[in-house]
């Protein structure tokens, strides 16, 4: 299961991607135009880490399955490091 947005982040899209803001402990994060795409992605849009990567291979198709996998992950791990998403139950 992917994470989802913690219900007190605001998404802000900007012309490099977004940036999202934790209203309660006010953290400023900056994601780029696929970060934005990925955070886009998060349920209810997708339930799984398959789901993305199948939705971001269409987009990207010459970014190899493990590497998109990779980078979605580390993304996700940073946005939880950063209390920007939850544990979807």
């Amino acid at each position: 299961m992917l994470p989802s947005p913690h219900p007190a982040v605001v998404c802000k899209p900007v012309s490099e991607g977004a940036v999202l803001l934790h209203t309660e402990s006010e953290v400023y994060f900056g994601l780029n135009r696929v970060g934005h795409e990925i955070w886009d992605l998060l349920p209810p849009a997708c339930i799984d880490l398959t789901q993305v990567c199948e939705w971001l291979g269409k987009k990207y198709p010459e970014v190899a399955r493990d590497d998109l996998e990779r980078d979605v992950k580390d993304l996700l791990e940073i946005l939880s490091k950063e209390g920007l998403v939850v544990s979807s139950a």
